[in-house]
């Protein structure tokens, strides 16, 4: 095998400039280009530019944050990390020009943000635009009295929110009912690989699926009082999969024992995801094969329910549990969320990371004499992202993606000519953003950075001489973030991932105990399953994360990921057990469960608190003809991958 010539860079360092596979959003690239350049022309036509560059500034902020597709998660993505930004640039533009006094307030900005950025997704982006907008205010002269600046800002936002909402009266429950429908797609998609290598990819894409159809769904029924009809019946159509998706693991065991399926199965899925995605109702008409086996019956009993579910006219409401809970109430939230901002280590962690690259950032630009800039603390906010990926990768990523981005603007700042002509530029570089960020975090810097350079631009008028200054100021920000948000805290390039996967083994081990446990109810169960499955969702994307550090961190998690793999197979394999066993097949002696639960629950303890992986016993015998073989095949295999060899 040939070796790979010395001068190439390592994997971990250049995942990030390899674009993404996804789709143009085309919708988003309108929207942006309108938001962002109608403003601009409004400004110029009523000779205030700096005005309409605030509101195109603005409307950036609501086009980057607009990830939602619910309408009303929409609205929430987008109106309330508003109300943070125009907070933050009214406390930057008060302190513009303080010079130590600046310093302290971005400091204690950055700790807020860095904390609050703990509680969510829509928390996180609100903090992110909490301290960009202070840093804006702060290095920027903005237009008297104090509050135009924050009303220009919100203006630009609210405008972004407008053209988002102009088609929700046509498509009031399009996203979520679209959501289940590609949901079903996805569970097609699995039954069409059971038996394959192909099986493992499925099943996380339907994971991912349902994570997302859930959030949407029960998102917009915690805002939903009363039980209206379109929410009953997209709920009941999505709870209805479920049995379909347990099925699965046991259809896949199947289907490498026999062969597989009838593709009558994976057809009538698609079948019922038409069904779904346009409204249909009617008898169920289903052309299945007779089932002979456990795994058979419990996949024809789940889709011959499904079918009679989706199909029907008028689901009962009062019949239509929330298999995840439903969200609490909004004080109970409130009240959650501050109380773990208060008292978690790892928010205070963060805040404090945060706070020492901000306050270092705007120490330099302030105080010492270099030219001024607020591209340095804007810089190290958004490397500073962890829950946006790892901040080492996204350094390198930041550095390349401005060199790109500066290029095109200078580009634009040299060649094109202010004023009336800002206004087509600008139509076409904001349609770039939607289009670019999904490519990946790179792609979307080089996006950003020749829009936030024009409107920079239009507010303080250098020109071309912006473009060598704002890569001196951006190398600069990824240094900071490198040695003060990265080197000096040793849990960057120590990262406990074995913790985090120990939880989840340990976690596995109760759900075994809970699937055959006879005092469990059968939602209890369910519920444990999902949440189980979103869990290991989440320590599968912290380890993908954790494979874009520099070693030992990238290493550790590469020679890590298979136990990650096995612990998802492990829950496969006691759904199907249980799902046979419920559909006929002989049940576990409880002396066997309880072998198996006590051999993960010593494979967790063995995993936490390790920098590498340790030597575990691979045996576990038992009835070999038993509904529990499979289970324990997957255990041992676990147990054995975690050896001395593999470090």
């Amino acid at each position: 095998m040939a070796r790979p010539p010395l001068l190439t860079p390592p994997a971990w360092l250049t995942a990030g400039l390899r674009p993404a596979p996804a789709p143009i959003p085309w919708a988003a690239v309108l929207r942006a280009s309108v938001a962002l350049s109608a403003p601009l022309a409004v400004g110029m036509a009523t000779h205030q530019t700096a005005y309409g560059a605030l509101v195109s500034m603005g409307a950036l902020s609501g086009v980057i944050g607009d990830t939602a597709d619910a309408y009303r998660m929409r609205v929430f993505n987008i109106a309330v990390p508003q109300l943070f930004g125009a907070l933050g640039v009214t406390l930057g533009t008060l302190v513009f020009g303080e010079g130590w006094v600046a310093v302290i307030v971005l400091t204690l900005i950055a700790l807020v943000s860095g904390m609050i950025s703990s509680i969510g997704a829509v928390a996180s982006v609100s903090g992110l635009l909490l301290l960009l907008n202070a840093v804006v205010g702060a290095g920027l002269p903005m237009p008297d009295p104090w509050w135009k600046a924050p009303l220009l800002l919100t203006l630009g936002g609210l405008f972004v929110l407008a053209l988002t909402l102009l088609g929700w009266p046509m498509r009031r429950a399009a996203p979520e009912r679209e959501a289940v429908a590609a949901t079903y797609r996805a569970v097609a998609e699995l039954y069409e690989a059971t038996g394959t290598d192909a099986y493992d990819e499925k099943r996380q894409a339907v994971t991912a699926s349902l994570n997302q159809s859930y959030d949407l769904v029960l998102a917009r029924r915690a805002r939903q009082h009363g039980r209206a009809s379109s929410l009953v019946r997209i709920l009941a159509q999505l709870n209805v999969l479920i049995p379909l998706v347990e099925a699965a693991p046991a259809a896949h065991l199947r289907a490498q024992l026999f062969g597989p399926l009838s593709p009558a199965i994976p057809a009538a899925v698609r079948e019922l995801a038409d069904s779904v995605e346009e409204g249909r109702t009617g008898a169920p008409v289903l052309d299945l094969p007779t089932p002979e086996r456990p795994a058979e019956r419990a996949v024809d009993h789940a889709l011959r329910h499904a079918a009679a579910v989706v199909l029907k006219a008028d689901p009962d409401p009062y019949n239509v549990d929330d298999r995840l809970g439903r969200p609490a109430a909004l004080r109970v939230r409130a009240r959650r969320a501050t109380r773990a901002v208060l008292f978690s280590e790892a928010s205070w962690r963060y805040g404090l990371r945060l706070a020492l690259c901000i306050g270092l950032a705007q120490a330099l630009v302030s105080l010492i004499p270099v030219p001024r800039s607020y591209w340095v603390a804007l810089t190290v906010t958004f490397v500073m992202k962890p829950d946006f990926g790892s901040v080492f990768s996204r350094a390198v990523l930041r550095a390349a993606g401005t060199a790109a981005g500066l290029l095109l603007a200078a580009l634009v700042l040299s060649a094109v000519p202010r004023g009336w002509w800002d206004v087509p530029v600008m139509c076409v570089l904001a349609a770039l953003i939607p289009a670019s960020s999904a490519k990946g975090y790179a792609f979307q810097t080089a996006a950003i950075t020749p829009v936030i350079l024009l409107l920079s631009d239009l507010l303080n008028h250098q020109g071309f001489d912006l473009v060598l200054p704002r890569l001196y100021d951006s190398l600069i920000g990824c240094g900071i973030a490198l040695v003060a948000g990265y080197l000096l805290w040793p849990e960057s390039w120590h990262a406990r991932i074995g913790d985090r996967l120990a939880d989840a083994v340990a976690d596995t081990a109760a759900y075994v105990g809970r699937a055959f446990g006879s005092e469990e109810d059968q939602s209890g169960r369910l519920r444990a399953r999902r949440k189980l499955y979103r869990d290991l969702s989440t320590v599968r994307s912290e380890f993908q994360r954790a494979l874009t550090e520099p070693p030992p961190t990238g290493a550790r998690a590469a020679a890590w990921w298979p136990l990650v793999v096995a612990a998802e197979r492990i829950v496969d394999a006691t759904t199907a057990a249980r799902i046979r066993v419920d559909h006929g097949a002989p049940a576990p002696d409880p002396a066997e469960v309880a072998a198996v639960e006590r051999e993960l629950r010593e494979l967790a303890d063995g995993l936490r608190g390790t920098d590498t992986l340790v030597e575990v016993r691979a045996e576990l015998p038992g009835d070999e003809n038993g509904v529990l073989a499979p289970l324990r095949q997957e255990v041992g295999a676990a147990r054995a991958i975690a050896g001395p060899d593999l470090r």
